[in-house]
């Protein structure tokens, strides 16, 4: 595997890297806006007229898009840099928040979540930042730090959302989101310097660095870890919510202060990564991630199959998927990238794509299986097998990267 050396990336670094909280901050935005709106989906069917399913392509779209979105950024980042592809992607950003906020119409709302899709840009991005600058081992706990910081938005969005739908509306995420956005766009200006050096290459030369990468079997075992990975989480995100609404009759706060369970097993998850992934090993922490995730992709349909209709039973195993997550997917993405260092950005937004594409497949199959939410057992099968299959394919990953 092609790796740089600690003393190599530092001679390539930038006189004034990133701070870890401006990476945190880009990388954010867009969980957020996937996030924040989540509670309010029943009740914005109702006030569209329109079926659930009609308000939950707000989700599925988000994440189509964001997948094409992390598709291109990479590449394009390579060439022209992070910075301004970071930059623009960041003012589609608050052109869609503006979109959705004064929508009359589903279709209005749905067309402003696909131009929020920009901030994509800053969750791919901000991995190729970090693996400009550090080997892989090291890259993998820097990246578990940013995702742990990053993963406060997961954990804070829905709780914040569900508490502003039920005393202002829905339509005051959108204003939280807008804020959040313009924040995002001043520390991009003052606070993120370019640290691609490699731009500016010919087209010919990057074109055979991204003919490497896709050609590598390697590259692709770690990209479908990650993916299959994120796909338990976005499969919970897809049925959870009209099993707790109607199943559990839980308001949309109650939903939003339940779901940081699983937000706060993953920045727990993340700590591990940054804690001990350069001590350990991407192997062991890609293989013990993926058991806890199979474990908390099981559990709901054990617990609520033996009758406990209470939030903890669809909750409480989010924590457990959370904390597998957050130690998979840091050292799975660093893995991916430490493929071809030249080609990292393209390495990455490639993975954002495919962890998106995939888990947006997944978010649909588990919302149709939890149908109008009267009945968990469709939903309970799909999450478990989803979580199973990422297991099966963690294990063979976790075998390469010993041989690597």
């Amino acid at each position: 595997m092609t790796e740089y050396s600690e003393t190599q990336m530092g001679a390539a670094a930038p006189r004034r890297a990133p701070h870890v909280a401006t990476l945190v901050l880009i990388a954010a935005i867009n969980p957020l806006a996937l996030n924040v709106f989540i509670p309010s989906m029943p009740g914005m069917a109702g006030e569209f007229g329109v079926p659930y399913t009609t308000i939950q392509l707000g989700l599925s779209l988000f994440l189509l898009v964001t997948a094409v979105i992390t598709l291109i950024a990479g590449p394009l980042s390579d060439i022209f840099g992070r910075r301004p592809v970071i930059l623009g992607g960041f003012l589609l950003f608050l052109a869609g928040t503006a979109i959705s906020l004064t929508a009359q119409s589903a279709e209005m709302f749905l067309a402003g979540r696909i131009v929020q899709t920009g901030s994509a840009v800053g969750v791919a991005l901000s991995r190729a930042i970090v693996r400009d600058l550090f080997s892989r081992n090291k890259a993998a706990s820097m990246i578990g730090y940013v995702t742990m910081g990053m993963s406060i938005a997961p954990m804070l969005g829905p709780a914040i959302g569900g508490l502003l739908d039920d005393i202002y509306g829905w339509r005051a995420g959108f204003l939280l989101l807008g804020g959040v956005g313009s924040v995002a766009v001043l520390v991009a200006l003052t606070a993120l310097p370019e640290t691609n050096h490699g731009r500016g290459r010919a087209l010919r030369e990057q074109m055979h660095d991204y003919r490497e990468l896709l050609g590598s079997g390697s590259y692709w075992t770690f990209v479908l870890t990650g993916s299959l990975a994120a796909c338990v989480f976005f499969g919970f995100l897809g049925g959870g919510p009209v099993i707790a609404s109607n199943y559990l009759g839980m308001s949309s706060a109650a939903y939003g202060l339940w779901f940081a369970a699983c937000a706060g097993g993953y920045l727990i998850g993340n700590f591990l990564s940054g804690r001990f992934s350069e001590r350990v090993g991407v192997a062991r922490m890609i293989s013990t991630g993926a058991t806890l995730a199979v474990v908390g992709g099981t559990l709901p349909l054990i617990l609520l199959a033996a009758g406990i209709r209470e939030p903890i039973a669809l909750f409480g195993p989010t924590f457990v998927i959370g904390a597998g997550n957050g130690m998979t997917l840091p050292n799975a993405i660093s893995a991916a990238v430490s493929i071809r260092p030249s080609a990292a950005g393209a390495a990455s937004g490639l993975m954002g794509s495919m962890q998106i594409g995939l888990g947006a497949a997944a978010s649909v199959i588990c919302s149709i299986a939890a149908g109008n939410g009267d009945d968990f057992t469709a939903f309970g099968i799909a999450l478990s097998a989803i979580s199973i299959v990422a297991l099966l394919v963690a294990l063979y990953a976790s075998a390469l990267a010993r041989r690597l």
